[in-house]
């Protein structure tokens, strides 16, 4: 009987290369996302059964409503893929539109906690799971702009490590996977559809594809029972750590 993932942000990115991997692997994958012309498509390209779920994460009723009518063949839920999530503007905090940090708070951190909170019942009562929740370098590097995207990220660190707490003796494994530098849509909502600045930040990089974090949340998802994968955590070899900012007068 093939095991199923469900996978938030499915539309693009991370979430639609990870949906695209796990069904290559004979995985059945319930793709989530607010897109449904993408979702269909991808539906349709994939080489196992796929089913299509129409979910914006921050919309509470809508994500308990999803997890709790799954067609039987998607259900139970063996891996949970926590994708979706977001950059919005690169602003100064004393510059920041309020709506930004917002949004990001509501989808990165609110709607992974829903999502988690509908899934994880299921899994402790069938005694088997695995939660990826998708982090970001940002969550322990600050930079310059990073605010609150990094602080959400930082949330997702600690929310798996205290899952893992929690779920330990109960056979549902947690695990973090943070890319760095990465060339998906990430820059081009960060900038708010002006791709000249989106293309600017990967100019003279070779980035982390999307497929190379496919790669590590499916490897992390498949470990024997035995092992706990805590943390990925991935950078482009073209990134590394900055100095500390000291500012003289």
């Amino acid at each position: 009987m093939a095991k199923t993932a469900f996978i938030t942000g499915a539309s693009s990115g991370f979430g639609k290369a990870t949906a695209e991997r796990f069904s290559a692997e004979g995985w059945n994958v319930v793709i989530a996302g607010r897109r449904t012309d993408r979702l269909q498509s991808l539906q349709a390209s994939l080489p196992n059964p796929a089913h299509v779920a129409l979910l914006d994460v921050q919309d509470r009723a809508q994500v308990e409503a999803v997890f709790n009518t799954l067609p039987e063949a998607f259900s139970p839920i063996d891996v949970l893929v926590n994708n979706a999530g977001l950059a919005v503007g690169l602003e100064a905090a004393d510059e920041v539109d309020l709506a930004d940090w917002e949004q990001m708070v509501d989808t990165n951190i609110k709607g992974l906690m829903y999502c988690t909170r509908a899934c994880l019942p299921q899994m402790v009562t069938n005694g088997y799971g695995h939660i990826v929740n998708l982090g970001s370098v940002a969550g322990r590097y600050p930079y310059p702009g990073g605010n609150v995207y990094g602080a959400t990220k930082a949330f997702v660190r600690q929310f798996s490590l205290n899952l893992r707490a929690d779920l330990v003796g109960k056979n549902i494994h947690v695990t973090d996977v943070a890319p760095g530098l990465a060339n998906t849509e990430f820059s081009t909502v960060r900038f708010k559809g002006d791709q000249d600045k989106a293309d600017a930040i990967y100019k003279g990089v070779e980035p982390i594809r999307a497929e190379d974090v496919a790669d590590a949340v499916f490897w992390a998802a498949t470990r024997p029972p035995n092992i706990n994968v805590n943390l990925i955590e991935i950078m482009a070899g073209a990134q590394a750590f900055s100095a500390f900012n000291v500012v003289k007068k």
